[in-house]
């Protein structure tokens, strides 16, 4: 079962799902480095994890599997090999490349600096959420919320139902003492003008050669 489901979603599809977590963990290591905040998600969960003393990466496993059982219960089409990769793994891409970065160039301090992280924090997310999402071999956990909801409640678009979503997780992020700043407010409005240019660019005419061959 598990072999025919890997035959049909196509082991291309699969591995450009799988260098588009590695890239988006990057992102979200390099936004962190930053200090201006990350994307209301990663933000919640980075500050909570803080404040109840848990690593990151272990942490966002907990908070993933939790959320995972919202989407078997209300969203299982929307369940899939990427599902799993981003839920179980994104973390520890998160705190290795964190750890490389932070100890290879170190943290900036000077304003600037920091604003160039962020903004190259931004395209490498950009470019990772493409080569993700656009194989559909399954969406993370936190992703599926906003389908979901858009899927149960159609007369109210998807943009506003992912707007509420990261609302909530970036007022969550600010009251447990983690930081909502440019890097968040840049994640909510450059990520999706950035992420459909690498779908048009290049993830769909990748896809499309994978799967000529």
């Amino acid at each position: 079962m598990i072999r025919r489901y890997f035959e049909k979603a196509g082991w291309g599809r699969l591995l450009v799902m799988v260098v588009g977590n590695i890239f988006l963990g990057l992102g979200i290591a390099v936004f962190k480095l930053s200090g201006l905040g990350n994307d209301p998600y990663s933000g919640m969960v980075m500050a909570l994890s803080d404040c109840v003393g848990m690593a990151y990466a272990n942490f966002l496993v907990l908070i993933n599997l939790a959320v995972f059982v919202i989407e078997i219960i209300f969203g299982r089409k929307f369940i899939g090999a990427g599902t799993v990769v981003n839920a179980l793994l994104l973390g520890y891409i998160v705190t290795f490349f964190y750890n490389l970065l932070s100890n290879g160039i170190g943290i900036p301090e000077v304003m600037w600096q920091r604003l160039i992280v962020v903004c190259i924090g931004v395209v490498v997310c950009s470019f990772g959420v493409s080569m993700y999402q656009t194989p559909d071999v399954g969406a993370a956990p936190y992703d599926s919320m906003s389908l979901i909801m858009a899927m149960r409640k159609p007369s109210i678009s998807y943009f506003w139902h992912r707007i509420s979503t990261d609302a909530l997780c970036a007022l969550i992020c600010f009251l447990a003492g983690g930081i909502v700043g440019i890097g968040t407010l840049l994640s909510a409005f450059c990520l999706g003008p950035f992420i459909s240019f690498f779908d048009a660019k290049f993830t769909l005419p990748l896809l499309r050669k994978i799967e000529k061959k």
